[in-house]
């Protein structure tokens, strides 16, 4: 390490390898300082050893930044990129938008790292407008912005932008399908991802492992889990993601019994299920009514794997299994068992089953626990009206909704959409703007008719009328 600190000026340009080697695997933080002062004055390339140092210290960054523009390295696009890298990592984007002014002819690296930070943020209307700026783009910038609006549920936002790259003369690499793909099947764009897949096919030949996950998830959200499947046995390559898919998709497409099958294969293979695995298997469990494979399956890993295996959410998935199935006691119970403090998510499980199954008492207490972590929770208010209103109890209906107004409450309308001949079509709660909207609601009143001919004891008959 002596020999870095005070290197002979011959010896430059290997010692700038070692800095920069130091500064990706983050050791030897106090010589990396010494080293990088050590070269400013001497070496050829003052602003490697900085933008190594910057690399690695972002937790000095003001300080370090101070000093770059004290000795005029700061407008060097070098350093101004890590700069803007590391403000970017650290979220503190007023001083990445300064990094960025300092430079002098900032590059698209520059400009990408600064979308990629906005989008960290959540700030998309800045992320948009840098990026239609950008002097130049690459494929990786087009990525960016694909990859961030995903990831941040702009799904319509992400389809557009691949879209557009497409349409601007860019070829879509293997990093450029996963995010698109996973958008198309979040809009439930059936059509539009099997575009993507063909062009997938068309740019890359086959799949590889992420494009194949991301494929397989896309067909079952969609409801195509035969195609789903398809993909999954042509993989040449497969991890558990791959199986997590397939166990999610089956479970989501009412085929529990298949999920547990595949389950039992994915073992079998040498997969071992992770905490995903598992809430997928139990989900499959629930929505089929397995209530005590479910549970089986819930003490079997509680008692052979490490105790942070099982998480909130697999807890929170049995309490609205017990919940949905009517099992009030057990639920309750296993509430009160809970290594940790119920959220208003466990709550929210039980007062959906108290829904289902008109169980008001209980459904009142869930309200109120609901309300005491959260008093602005309108979702509750309304499921609570919703339950009273399936019993016909119109009073406590009246009540709950004038206790919404008088909070100065906002319902959010519910949305639901539908892809039909390549055209996306949505809804929102008594929606009346659909252009064959009278079409819509003649056979929604003939589905009603022909539930209550059927007499078939149903709370939910009176909800959906209404």
């Amino acid at each position: 390490m002596d020999a870095i600190l005070a290197p002979p000026q011959s010896t430059q340009l290997p010692c700038i390898w070692m800095l920069e080697y130091m500064a990706v695997k983050q050791m030897h933080l106090g010589p990396l300082i010494s080293c990088s002062m050590n070269y400013l004055r001497r070496t050829l390339f003052p602003h490697r050893p900085y933008s190594a140092a910057l690399r690695c210290l972002t937790g000095t960054m003001r300080q370090l930044h101070a000093c770059t523009a004290k000795m005029g390295l700061n407008s060097h696009v070098f350093v101004g990129s890590v700069l803007l890298h590391s403000y970017a990592k650290l979220s503190t984007i007023d001083d990445a938008q300064r990094a960025l002014a300092d430079t002098n002819h900032p590059n698209v690296v520059c400009y990408t790292t600064l979308v990629c930070g906005y989008l960290k943020r959540g700030m998309f209307c800045d992320a948009i407008s840098v990026f239609q700026e950008m002097p130049e783009k690459n494929i990786v910038s087009w990525n960016a912005m694909i990859g961030g609006c995903s990831q941040m549920g702009c799904n319509e936002e992400a389809v557009n932008f691949f879209i557009e790259m497409m349409r601007e003369g860019w070829v879509p690499n293997k990093d450029s399908f996963p995010c698109a793909i996973s958008a198309a099947a979040n809009i439930a764009g059936l059509g539009m991802g099997r575009s993507f897949h063909a062009c997938l096919i068309k740019c890359l030949g086959k799949p590889d492992l992420y494009s194949g996950n991301s494929l397989i998830s896309f067909y079952t959200k969609c409801g195509s889990m035969e195609d789903g499947l398809l993909v999954f046995d042509k993989l040449t390559e497969r991890n558990v993601v791959s199986f997590n898919a397939v166990i999610c998709g089956l479970g989501q497409n009412g085929k529990a019994k298949e999920a547990i099958e595949f389950f039992g294969n994915m073992q079998s293979a040498g997969f071992k299920p992770n905490s995903v695995t598992c809430l997928s298997l139990l989900w499959a469990c629930n929505h089929a009514g397995l209530v005590n494979e479910g549970y089986s399956y819930f003490n079997k890993w509680r008692m052979e794997e490490p105790p942070d295996f099982l998480e909130p959410e697999h807890f929170a998935c049995m309490v609205d299994m017990l919940s949905r199935h009517g099992q009030f006691i057990e639920a309750k119970r296993f509430i009160t068992n809970l290594p940790f403090n119920p959220g208003i998510g466990f709550w929210k499980a039980v007062l959906g089953g108290c829904q289902i199954h008109s169980n008001f008492e209980l459904g009142e207490l869930s309200a109120i626990n609901i309300l005491a972590l959260d008093p602005t929770d309108v979702s509750s208010y309304v499921m609570l009206s919703n339950a009273h209103s399936a019993a016909g109890r119109w009073d406590r209906v009246s009540s709950v909704r004038k206790e919404i107004k008088m909070r100065g409450m906002v319902r959010v309308p519910g949305c639901s959409w539908i892809e039909v001949n390549s055209r996306l079509n949505v809804f929102v709660t008594s929606d009346r703007n659909h252009d064959q909207k009278e079409e819509i609601y003649m056979i929604i009143g003939v589905f009603l008719v022909h539930l209550k001919e059927m007499e078939a004891p149903n709370p939910l008959l009176e909800l959906i009328s209404h």
